[in-house]
């Protein structure tokens, strides 16, 4: 019969087993099991990471700094500057997140009527949705998605019906006071109210409220004490905020894992930068070999006796006859450009846009490859930015829609109708950012596949391109009725009169290997 193997014992556990051999039991057992962790075990090469503190405490000691030092770099950094926008305009874009109200009837189909009321009303509401004036929907939704990927979070508070000298501006009396984190302060306390991070909950963790200074307490005339604050229900506000673990109250900046690398970016291309305007203007020196030491006398003196001044400023094909025995002139070569800064600068941006979930190719501007290549970069990298709009919408973007579409009934600008199903009224379709089109004709051949085949709808199509599809058959309708009426004739191709000749066939189009090649080096910007 076979033994079973024998626990590995030094000298130390023999002894400890010889008292109590269950307590070297024990040690040879706990050291059993570290030793498949080996990532358990601190070397030189190593250190124990032993802080397990709770996601706030980690928020309440750092965010404030972190989001100090990003907005810092926002200012002064140009990839910091543009990997933010990058990330703002993938996930917001030019138009805004879209919004395709369906209403539903007690049948189950979608009330027309309805949707086409609130759409108008809408289309109003957007012209001037916040408190100050001064944002514009889609302005709006990228202020609110910079500030919260900048700065971890951010906060709207809801004004809904009158409220004391506020101008909505809009026929639906409802606007939106974009906060910045600063506004809700970090450092208030009060176990028994159980407020923490300046946001009160109930016994299950829900926020109830926020505590809110009520002006900028950056400001010099702001007083910044516990007097300042008011309180908002959470019922009137809306908190946008990254969330990396669970019970985490307050959010940190997406840019908080590469700070240091985007520092150390900054910081070496400016040395490069001073090193190449230091290699560009050509420097030199006397360099004096005599073992002896310099000797003075050698210099060429004038009839008084006096040093004559040598001017050694160089000069477009100068000749330095100046130079005395012992004497020669030595150049400061600085090796710059450094021929390796291009390799190591794209390592480091990989590593950069990994961290914040761009693409590389957008955070670097740098769009060599094949089509291939660039297709399946922006293919892996949309789900980042569909995940990010995701969060947006339903942070920021539909619990608004849904306090538009209540405010709206309410003020009797927009009542619901007695037909529609209970529950349904502020059912929506949001639409984020389609991932762009490297290759127009073969992206428009698979959406016309995916609509005739049922996966997928025109008005879905549309949207995806950054169209209102309502917009859009207007005008398609319009057209083809002024088309008709100018006795225009359509094929599958463009509009011809009736008396030109017939549309030629399509070209043919390309095969991969063509594609690829003609497509080589192309920009692609996700």
């Amino acid at each position: 019969m076979d033994k079973e193997p024998v626990a590995d014992l030094n000298i130390l556990d023999r002894l400890i087993g010889a008292v109590s051999p269950r307590a070297g039991v024990r040690r040879a057992e706990a050291r059993r099991v570290l030793s498949y962790y080996e990532a358990a075990k601190p070397t030189k090469q190593r250190a124990r990471r032993n802080d397990n503190s709770s996601p706030n405490n980690l928020v309440s000691g750092g965010a404030a700094q972190i989001r100090a030092h990003i907005r810092y770099l926002e200012r002064n950094h140009d990839l910091t500057r543009g990997a933010l926008r990058t990330l703002v305009n993938n996930t917001v874009g030019p138009f805004g997140i879209g919004i395709e109200p369906q209403p539903r009837r007690m049948d189950g189909t979608i009330h027309e009527e309805y949707a086409s009321a609130l759409r108008e009303a809408h289309r109003d509401w957007q012209r001037r949705p916040e408190v100050t004036g001064k944002y514009r929907w889609p302005l709006a939704q990228r202020m609110t998605a910079y500030t919260w990927l900048r700065d971890g979070e951010t906060f709207a508070q809801e004004l809904k019906g009158p409220v004391v000298a506020l101008n909505h501006g809009t026929r639906v009396p409802y606007s939106l006071e974009l906060l910045e984190p600063d506004f809700v302060p970090l450092d208030y306390d009060d176990p028994s109210r159980n407020i923490r991070q300046g946001i009160q909950r109930n016994a299950w963790g829900e926020a109830t409220g926020y505590w809110v200074y009520k002006g900028d307490p950056r400001e010099a005339m702001t007083v910044n004490d516990i007097g300042s604050l008011k309180f908002i229900p959470a019922s009137n506000m809306m908190h946008v905020a990254t969330f990396d673990r669970l019970h985490q109250q307050r959010g940190v900046s997406e840019f908080a894992s590469v700070i240091t690398r985007g520092e150390d970016l900054k910081d070496y291309e400016e040395s490069e930068r001073i090193a190449a305007k230091v290699a560009a203007s050509l420097t030199a020196y006397v360099k004096r070999l005599d073992p002896a030491g310099f000797d003075a006398s050698t210099l060429p003196v004038d009839a008084e006796g006096n040093a004559i001044p040598r001017d050694l400023r160089m000069q477009p094909g100068m000749i330095i006859d100046s130079l005395v025995a012992g004497e020669e002139i030595g150049m400061v070569d600085s090796k710059r450009p450094n021929p390796n800064l291009i390799g190591w600068r794209a390592g480091q941006l990989r590593a950069f846009a990994a961290g914040i979930g761009a693409s590389y190719s957008s955070v670097s501007r740098d769009y060599d490859g094949t089509y291939s290549a660039q297709r399946q970069e922006l293919v892996e990298q949309w789900i980042h930015y569909a995940v990010l709009s995701d969060e947006f919408v339903s942070m920021f973007v539909q619990p608004s829609w849904g306090s538009f579409v209540q405010i709206a009934n309410l003020s009797g600008v927009v009542p619901i109708p007695a037909d529609v199903k209970p529950g349904t009224e502020d059912d929506a379709l949001f639409v984020g950012q389609s991932m762009p089109w490297i290759d127009p004709m073969k992206e428009a051949m698979a959406w016309e596949k995916l609509v005739q085949a049922g996966f997928a709808s025109e008005v879905e199509v549309i949207r995806k391109r950054g169209g209102n599809p309502r917009d859009v058959v207007e005008q398609v309708d319009s057209f083809r009725k002024d088309a008709a009426r100018r006795a225009l004739q359509f094929s599958s191709n463009y509009a011809t009169t009736k008396n030109d000749a017939p549309a030629p066939a399509p070209a043919p189009a390309p095969d991969d290997e063509e594609e690829e090649g003609r497509t080589r080096g192309s920009r692609a910007s996700p």
